[in-house]
């Protein structure tokens, strides 16, 4: 285990994880906006509930929007 994933600021929520966000993220090579919404759907049942839902619906939003600017279509 990584030095960094023994200390958590505020609060314990990913604790419980069997693997961190940011562990899974980086395994994964997974871009920073994809990033931003596993983490807050991952911890959002044990520190920001539906709020925490918000933020990652708000960046799934913004991803949906660059990615349909690029061209992206509903077939990728």
């Amino acid at each position: 285990m990584a030095k960094a994933n023994s200390t958590q600021h505020g609060g314990d929520h990913y604790k419980t994880k069997t693997i961190q966000p940011w562990d899974y993220i980086i395994a994964n090579d997974i871009p920073f906006m994809e990033g931003s919404a596993i983490k807050y759907l991952t911890r959002w049942r044990d520190k920001g509930g539906i709020e925490d839902l918000k933020k990652a619906q708000h960046f799934i939003d913004k991803l949906i929007e660059v990615e349909t600017a690029k061209g992206v279509s509903d077939e990728t």
